[in-house]
């Protein structure tokens, strides 16, 4: 095992015991409220479910709707059994440390603060968005000509989203939808399950393909692009139609290498550090690649 961290809030609060559990779904955390309050307080798990009751009121009256957004899953409570427990997602908890008055809270404020005080900056100086991921991606082991080839992928993706753009798709989430049926033509399953075939959460999926993955994934859109600039789809319906054939392109691709390989190049390896156990914990082991 090494010693890299799953960088969640749980890191936030080293040597506190706070329970989280993954919502795949919405691809997201939900952590427990007690847990942080308790993390930034007294320490106490009883005081603290007083003054998060307390807090919820104060928060009622102030007209915050942070309360409403609560949500309670079964979690397991000190004495082993499985409760009932007030829960906020990850942009929720975050919230929740702004309002709490403590001064354990406060590194974490200066924390939030200096988060946006740079995204204001990088509004101004896009380049210093740029320096941050490649520095992230440096941390995390990727040489500078992975990290430069991620780059220009970033930038196909986003000449495919503007092509789609231009074709009358304009939601997020219609994007997802196509970029969907790109994958299945390719590789037989949808991003989300592509994740949870690698044994990803929050990570990216590309981060975590293989060069072969990668390179099939990127034919597959610059396909799409190339066919929707040229065949001019409109609407959603005629633009799935023309991601299918995209992805049908990768997919002879990967048929043709496979057929000369001998072997899939589908993988479920990844780069992470850690290994996801189940809802609640993670292991580390050694890191891939």
């Amino acid at each position: 095992m090494n010693n890299n961290k799953l960088e969640t809030i749980t890191n936030l609060f080293e040597g506190s015991q706070i329970r989280s559990v993954w919502d795949n779904n919405k691809e997201d955390y939900y952590f427990s409220v007690v847990d942080v309050i308790s993390a930034l307080t007294t320490g106490d798990y009883q005081k603290s479910r007083n003054y998060w009751k307390w807090l919820k009121g104060k928060l009622i009256d102030e007209g915050s709707e942070l309360v409403s957004k609560t949500n309670q899953l079964k979690m397991k409570a000190q004495d082993g059994k499985m409760r009932d427990t007030d829960v906020l997602d990850t942009k929720g908890i975050l919230r929740l440390i702004e309002s709490v008055p403590s001064p354990k809270a406060e590194p974490f404020k200066l924390w939030l603060a200096s988060l946006g005080s740079e995204r204001i900056d990088e509004v101004f100086d896009p380049e210093r968005a740029i320096a941050r991921g490649i520095d992230y991606y440096r941390k995390k082991g990727y040489d500078d000509a992975w990290i430069e080839a991620r780059i220009k992928g970033m930038i196909n993706r986003k000449k495919l989203t503007d092509a789609w753009k231009d074709a009358g798709v304009t939601e997020g989430y219609e994007y997802a939808q196509l970029t969907n049926e790109i994958y299945k033509e390719w590789s037989g399953m949808t991003a989300k399950e592509y994740k949870n075939f690698k044994g990803l959460r929050k990570e990216s999926l590309r981060d975590n393909m293989s060069d072969l993955e990668v390179a099939l994934t990127d034919l597959g859109e610059i396909a799409t692009r190339e066919l929707v600039k040229t065949h001019k789809p409109h609407g959603l319906k005629e633009n799935k139609e023309i991601a299918k054939r995209g992805g049908k392109i990768a997919k002879n691709t990967r048929d043709n290498l496979e057929q000369e390989l001998g072997k899939t190049v589908i993988t479920n390896e990844n780069h992470l550090g850690y290994q996801y156990i189940d809802e609640k914990q993670i292991e580390y082991k050694e890191k891939i690649g």
